[in-house]
Formats: C-alpha cells, sequence, structure tokens
C-alpha cells in the first residue's frame, strides 16, 4: 500500500511541475497510467526511474541564469599560528603545556593571545571542559572542523 501511494505521489508531483528556465513542461502520462491500472485494471509498469526529468539538449547549466557557482569550503585556517597548533593538537587532547611543548614555546601569554584564542574563536579547537574553563585538569581537542583542517593539512 505505501509503494502505491508513492508512486501517486510521484506521478502527482511529475504532473504539476514545470520549469520555465528550463524549458520543462508537466507530464500527465505517469498520472494517467497510474490511474488505469487502478480503476480499469491494466498493467502498466510505473517505476520512478521513468519519472526523472531531463533537460532538453539545447539546455546548458552555464547558460541558466539561475545557477551559481559554488565556493569551494576553506578547511585549512590561512593563519599560520592556528595551523601549527592544529598539528600539534592532532587526534590527541592535549594541555596547554604539552602544546607549548610541541610547538618550542615557553611565553605562556604570548601562546594563548597567538595561537590558541584565535582557534578557539574560528571554530576549530575547543575546550574539554567548555563550563569550567580552568579546571585543573583542562585539555583543549579539535572540533570537527578542526579534524578536516588537521586532514588536509596531512595530506
Amino acid at each position: 500500500m505505501l509503494l502505491c501511494c508513492r508512486r501517486f505521489r510521484n506521478a502527482l508531483v511529475r504532473a504539476n511541475y514545470r520549469n520555465y528556465a528550463r524549458n520543462i513542461e508537466p507530464e500527465f502520462e505517469h498520472l494517467e497510467k497510474f490511474f488505469r491500472n487502478l480503476l480499469l485494471g491494466e498493467t502498466n509498469e510505473l517505476k520512478n526511474r521513468y519519472l526523472i526529468i531531463s533537460a532538453p539538449e539545447e539546455f546548458t547549466p552555464q547558460a541558466d541564469p539561475t545557477s551559481t557557482r559554488q565556493v569551494p569550503r576553506k578547511l585549512i585556517p590561512e593563519d599560520t599560528f592556528c595551523q601549527k597548533l592544529i598539528s600539534a593538537i592532532g587526534n590527541d587532547p592535549c594541555s596547554v603545556k604539552t602544546m607549548m611543548e610541541q610547538l618550542k614555546l615557553s611565553d605562556r601569554k604570548n601562546f594563548l593571545s597567538n595561537y590558541l584564542n584565535p582557534a578557539i574563536k574560528d571554530g576549530f579547537v575547543r575546550l574539554l571542559y567548555p563550563d569550567s574553563p580552568r579546571h585543573p585538569r583542562q585539555k583543549y581537542l579539535l572540533t570537527v572542523k578542526g579534524l578536516a583542517a588537521f586532514q588536509e593539512l596531512q595530506n
């Protein structure tokens, strides 16, 4: 029964779909076949692949004024400090001391202002205990965005 309802819905959508920009007009033949099967007992083949709309051959996507080119997602941050920090953290949570050792830095204030805080602000790094920033066992780890940038930096 569910399959029958889905086929009816798809045929109904195809019978009402119109796109002037691509010169696509509604087609009622699928809806007609559905009703012929239902009311007259015919056995017309009803498959979703027959409902796929193909643009006319003279249509080219470059000529379509409604389409826009997508901007590629930028995974790697432009800031080299942030890149170094992402590489230092990697897949394991790290404390501030551990990150500073891996980056061979000694000034904590400089590390926080140039490396860690911008990376947190840009969404690449997060706190393990976000509700208590001064937690005694506080560590920092990469967000999903940070992990994606880490993978890009590895390649």
